[in-house]
């Protein structure tokens, strides 16, 4: 069976689409799971780490009232981070990946490994709340082959 990372770079070659990233909890393993493969700078242009509140206020443009409102780990801000790396990179694609990797950081609402992940097509968003269990390095690969599969089903 093809795995989804290679099946992903075939998708995005063939359609000659871009694609943009901006993490946070994965700390850049969704960008190294998308340029693994030869050829992935047609497709990849942009990627960000964008762990503080600072640089998505800063590189997006995400005002502090908006990311104080919504939590910095919430749907709205992955979902304006996925917009907001599209956008700044002219791409077709962007994702966005914001939570919780542990084991500090957490809070009654919000577990450790609680995760919003966002993929901004030109048409279409798909985002949601995930939950993984496991160690900090379990959970930021699983929230990082999430995205992949959420990007799987926009492409």
């Amino acid at each position: 069976m093809v795995n989804i990372a290679l099946k992903i770079h075939r998708n995005l070659l063939k359609k000659k689409a871009k694609i943009a990233v901006a993490e946070s909890c994965t700390g850049g393993l969704l960008s190294a799971l998308l340029t693994q493969y030869s050829g992935s700078s047609r497709y990849f242009i942009l990627g960000l780490i964008t762990y503080s509140n600072q640089s998505k206020e800063k590189l997006f443009k995400i005002p502090p009232s908006f990311i104080a409102k919504n939590s910095a780990i919430s749907q709205p801000v992955a979902i304006a981070m996925a917009r907001k790396v599209r956008m700044l990179a002219k791409s077709d694609f962007g994702v966005g990946i914001s939570g919780i990797a542990g084991p500090t950081g957490s809070s009654c609402r919000k577990p450790v490994g609680t995760v919003f992940i966002a993929i901004n097509g030109k048409a279409k968003t798909l985002s949601g709340e995930f939950h993984f269990r496991g160690t900090r390095i379990q959970i930021r690969k699983m929230a990082a082959l999430k995205s992949l599969a959420l990007l799987n089903r926009l492409l």
